[in-house]
């Protein structure tokens, strides 16, 4: 079971966020903090593999919760799960070192989805923080997406991102082409690897502006 922790202030939000976990049996959700003190302190006990963080809490706010984490604990993946898809929100969050950022519209399912992809190294996002992300890098480093490279991928890897566009999960993938979900999980992996995407969405999008999709 992939262990979780909570850090969400609002008791009536986290109470729904903690029901949808505990309904996953793959998950197991080892503890809840309302703010960024009360997190670190619990990690301290036990540590999970994943956070989901929110942004705004009192005393200790998700941002900087998640900077003394990764100096702590390098090897948790931090998820903020959040209201807030303003640019300085991402970008900070982005610096301090978080995994991935979802907003907390976010269907069960997407959530469930997000864990497994920060797990393979993944940095999920919810589509409309995955543009704005884009924006920002493009902004910061003011460099054009390179054009019609195919970044050595193999058939089976550009097969695999054609049936990620189509919007197919792992396992409909992994029934599609006759291999296994792990399989599957090993190639994405490697088209991350070989892209430098950080999710489905920006490898997709990369790969469509190479013409390779």
């Amino acid at each position: 079971m992939t262990r979780i922790a909570l850090a969400e202030d609002n008791q009536t939000l986290a109470e729904a966020i903690a029901e949808n976990i505990r309904m996953n049996p793959a998950l197991d959700l080892l503890f809840v903090a309302s703010n960024g003190d009360e997190l670190i302190r619990q990690l301290s006990a036990q540590q999970p593999q994943v956070i989901l963080m929110d942004i705004n809490m009192p005393g200790m706010n998700g941002i900087e919760a998640t900077k003394q984490i990764r100096v702590l604990y390098p090897h948790i993946k931090i998820i903020m799960l959040t209201v807030f898809d303003d640019s300085e929100n991402i970008f900070q969050s982005i610096l301090a070192g978080a995994t991935g950022y979802l907003l907390k519209d976010a269907r069960a399912t997407k959530l469930f989805d997000a864990i497994e992809e920060a797990l393979e190294g993944g940095a999920p996002m919810s589509p409309v923080i995955a543009q704005k992300s884009l924006r920002l890098i493009r902004g910061e480093k003011n460099m054009p997406l390179q054009k019609n490279t195919d970044y050595g991928l193999s058939k089976r890897e550009i097969e695999i991102l054609e049936l990620l566009a189509q919007g197919l999960d792992y396992n409909k993938i992994a029934e599609k082409l006759f291999i296994s979900p792990k399989t599957v999980r090993k190639h994405i992996e490697n088209i991350y690897g070989k892209l430098q995407a950080h999710n489905k969405v920006e490898a997709i999008t990369i790969a469509r502006n190479n013409n390779l999709i």
